[in-house]
């Protein structure tokens, strides 16, 4: 038994990507991003009595899934919502957080992208990177012409690193202003002390920007889920040749 564990430890992860295509693989998705939301950050969600993390988005929304199929666990998500499953919405889900009127002419080509959360013990940028492959398939087999979303950083430590981050990315990463969005609860920049040291950039935000994307303006404060959110905007014309080539091909 001792030898069959020690082999076991030694196995790598065997990771593969695919959308979901079942009521069970959805839920997967949702029980890991309660493990993430919930039990490490913090996140009040109204379906905590049920273990997952659901709202009326996920029947609208296509879900991808990162799978290990050496534990057979779901370690890594995403979902996506396209330009027609968002016409049967009322808004799209940053819309709650951000005024995103100035976005308004790009919505017919527009896949809003969210929920993304990783197993905690595969945080190494495999998942990630799976992640973005399939991302990117999406968007082409859609015609997307933009990416955007929220990322989500952590308020567990008072809300340092994600000021300091703000204040790091706002110089080089910001939009336009023609493609700026307004937080309907801005993060209270001037009440945090942020550190002048940089941050380390979170997996998420780091492959966005590595991608091309922007920035859209000052982070929103979600009380909720206990983490500041950037609203990120990536152009597919402006997708980094490295990006295009590994990811799309």
């Amino acid at each position: 038994m001792l030898l069959n564990e020690q082999l076991a430890s030694r196995t790598k992860p065997k990771l593969a990507v695919r959308l979901a295509q079942s009521a069970e693989d959805i839920r997967r998705a949702q029980k890991l991003r309660y493990d993430v939301f919930a039990g490490e950050m913090g996140a009040e969600l109204a379906s905590r009595e049920l273990g997952i993390d659901c709202d009326e988005y996920d029947e609208l929304c296509e879900h991808l899934i990162v799978e290990d199929h050496n534990s057979g666990l779901v370690v890594g998500t995403y979902r996506m919502l396209s330009p027609a499953n968002a016409r049967r919405a009322p808004s799209l889900y940053s819309e709650h957080e951000f005024d995103l009127s100035r976005l308004s002419h790009l919505r017919d080509s527009l896949i809003e992208v969210g929920r993304s959360c990783v197993h905690r013990d595969f945080r190494s940028g495999a998942v990630i990177a799976l992640l973005w492959t399939g991302l990117a398939d999406y968007v082409a087999s859609h015609n997307g012409a933009y990416l955007a979303g929220c990322a989500s950083v952590s308020l567990t430590d008072g809300g340092h690193q994600a000021v300091s981050l703000y204040r790091q990315l706002e110089g080089q990463y910001l939009a336009p202003p023609e493609w700026r969005v307004f937080p309907h609860l801005p993060l209270p920049l001037d009440r945090v002390i942020d550190d002048t040291a940089p941050v380390p950039l979170p997996p998420l935000i780091k492959g966005y920007l590595r991608a091309g994307a922007h920035v859209c303006g000052e982070p929103a404060w979600d009380p909720d889920f206990n983490c500041a959110d950037f609203f990120m905007l990536l152009p597919m014309s402006r997708l980094s040749a490295r990006y295009n080539k590994h990811f799309v091909g």
